[in-house]
């Protein structure tokens, strides 16, 4: 079972298809999330959404619903010992009802591609307790396969930009990962960077500081591994830009706890969270982040 057992992986966080009304917590973002554990290959889907819901302070007659989903192939392939390699392809369905109407769009969105070494690892032996160390090193590219279409002279240019499918940008990711299993009990702490670009349309997402923390224990269950899980995981945003001048009321930061299982069944890998914010600050409190929530299914080979 230790084969299948999911463990957090590149818990990176927050969700590729994010958006709200102005802070431009929008396609910008990304989602690596629970990684399943696997020797040689794997290939899944997984499911995710999440919500925000925006007035205006200044006028209340202003507001904004946002509903956000994605369905998305992932796969990931050990190279070796010590080098990893992950795919994800998502495909987007963005929903949005706010005083101006109704939005839908739906379609391919941004491919991301990772690419991760092991800088160190300590295993137990023989005469020692059964606690481990991993220390992985890490960056990746987003592509611009996912729709961008604005007008830079809309005034309201940045909800235009949080409903489109992509970015319209290639952007670049950084990653830091320590993980510690003791016996049953596992701890993953992560750090990741996102340097984004300007687009065609000169229009740039502010980068991204995510950092987290999660907890894991392996139930054993017959011939089946459960592992529920909490996690912490703190984000910051920087101002979105267009023409290289900021855009105001966009950029942010949240605290948000999480929590969720993973069940393994010989190479199945099944597994689901959810992420409610504990503290946030958004377009000057305009903006609420609201639940977030995942579910995957994974196959290892």
């Amino acid at each position: 079972m230790k084969k299948v057992l999911c463990t957090l992986g590149v818990c990176v966080g927050l969700y590729a298809a994010n958006a709200c009304e102005i802070c431009g917590c929008g396609v910008g973002n990304y989602y690596i999330g629970i990684l399943p554990q696997f020797d040689h290959r794997f290939i899944g889907v997984r499911y995710h959404f999440n919500s925000f819901r925006t007035r205006l302070n200044s006028d209340p007659a202003q507001f904004s619903e946002d509903f956000y989903q994605t369905v998305e192939i992932w796969g990931g392939w050990n190279i070796g010992k010590k080098f990893q390699i992950l795919a994800f392809v998502p495909f987007n369905f963005n929903h949005q009802e706010s005083d101006e109407g109704v939005v839908d769009l739906k379609g391919l969105g941004d491919v991301m591609l990772l690419a991760n070494y092991k800088l160190l690892d300590i295993r137990p032996d023989s005469s020692s307790k059964s606690i481990s160390h991993e220390v992985w090193i890490g960056g990746g590219i987003k592509l611009p396969t996912g729709k961008f279409t604005i007008d830079p002279t809309n005034p309201d240019v940045a909800a235009v930009a949080n409903t489109q499918l992509g970015s319209g940008s290639t952007d670049f990711l950084l990653n830091l990962m320590y993980n510690v299993h003791i016996n049953k009990l596992g701890i993953t702490t992560t750090a990741n960077y996102k340097i984004n670009t300007a687009n065609k349309e000169e229009y740039k997402f502010g980068n991204k500081f995510l950092a987290s923390s999660f907890f894991y224990y392996a139930l054993p269950v017959s011939n089946i591994v459960i592992s529920p899980n909490l996690g912490i995981l703190y984000e910051h945003t920087e101002h979105s830009e267009l023409s290289a001048n900021k855009i105001d009321l966009t950029g942010g930061k949240i605290l948000q706890g999480s929590v969720g299982a993973e069940i393994g069944i010989n190479r199945l890998s099944i597994g689901f969270n959810t992420q409610l914010p504990i503290a946030q600050n958004f377009a000057e409190n305009q903006t609420k982040a609201k639940v977030k929530g995942m579910v995957h299914v994974s196959f290892a080979f």
